[in-house]
Formats: C-alpha cells, structure tokens, sequence
C-alpha cells in the first residue's frame, strides 16, 4: 500500500503531534470518495468539525494545486494553501494535502500543520482511505497531551462522514 508524502519540517516522530486514522471499505471506490473531499464547502455537510470555508483569489469550488482557501475547525481560524493534489486516475493513488496554519509567526500561539490524504482502490473492490497530519507549536504540544485525543477522534468522525456521505 501507499503512503503519505511528508515534506521537510513535518515528518512524522519529529513535530509537536502526529494522528493517523485509516479505514478500508468494500463496495466504494475513489471516484465516489474524491469529490466529497477536494470540494471544501461539502465538508460542513457531512463533518460538523468544519466551517467558514472560503477561497482566495477567485479559485474554488475545488481544490487544485497551490490554491489558497480558509476554514474552521477544532476551534481554530486555519489559513491554507495546497501542497500536493493529485487527482484518482487509473493505476495511482487519489493525494490531497495542504499546509494550514493559524496565529501570528513566531508567536506562542502558532500553529502549523501538514494534514494529508491518500486515497487508493484496492483489489476485491475495496478502498483504502488514510488521513494523517503532523503539528508544530505550542498549540500541538498541548492536543498531544490531551485525552481522549481530539485529533484522533475528530479525523474518525470526517473519515465517518465521508465515508456515509459516500455511499448515499
């Protein structure tokens, strides 16, 4: 199986908080999947931990490489640009991934995240999705000592979401 792409400064086992959720799901593929999740404004239908999206530079209603966008999630403002979109084509692997953060730099406030997906059909009519996504700052230092694990259970309930939202 694939993996997630991990740039420099956002390896996972050397930033602030890491989380890893994945799931495997007969009778779906990655063409009933990818639309759910490169269109942003669909999130809030089926994850509630998502609000106020919004693009910049008239780009939108989907996701494309180097796009900027905004939303909400986990109580935080998240300012994001795309870093890595590969749409599902035969043979490959669907990749979406983007660089979001939130506060000032160099402040203690600072958030900065790599949150990526990996969407892949697998034999048997089966699809493998896995969401990952590593934190620096403060703000990370503190969800990782957190239990229960707001990361971890908020990106169960999107993959949740999307898979149901999927299968309608």
């Amino acid at each position: 199986m694939n993996a997630i792409n991990w740039p420099e400064g956002f390896v996972p086992g050397f930033t602030d908080n890491f989380v890893s959720n994945e799931m495997i799901i007969p009778a779906l593929n990655v063409n009933d999947v990818w639309p759910l999740l490169s269109q942003p404004f669909l999130w809030p239908d089926y994850y509630k931990n998502s609000a106020d999206v919004r693009f910049y530079d008239n780009k939108g209603p989907e996701l494309e490489d180097r796009v900027r966008f905004y939303f909400s999630t986990f109580g935080f403002p998240v300012e994001a640009q795309v870093v890595e979109f590969v749409a599902p084509a035969e043979g490959q692997p669907a990749r979406l991934a983007w660089h979001g953060w939130s506060g000032e730099e160099n402040t203690a406030e600072r958030l900065d995240v790599h949150h990526a997906w990996l969407l892949e059909d697998l034999p048997g009519n089966r699809l493998r999705i896995l969401t990952q996504e590593t934190q620096n700052g403060n703000p990370a230092k503190e969800l990782a000592n957190t239990r229960p694990n707001p990361m971890l259970n908020g990106h169960q309930e999107w993959l949740d979401g999307l898979i149901e939202a999927a299968a309608k």
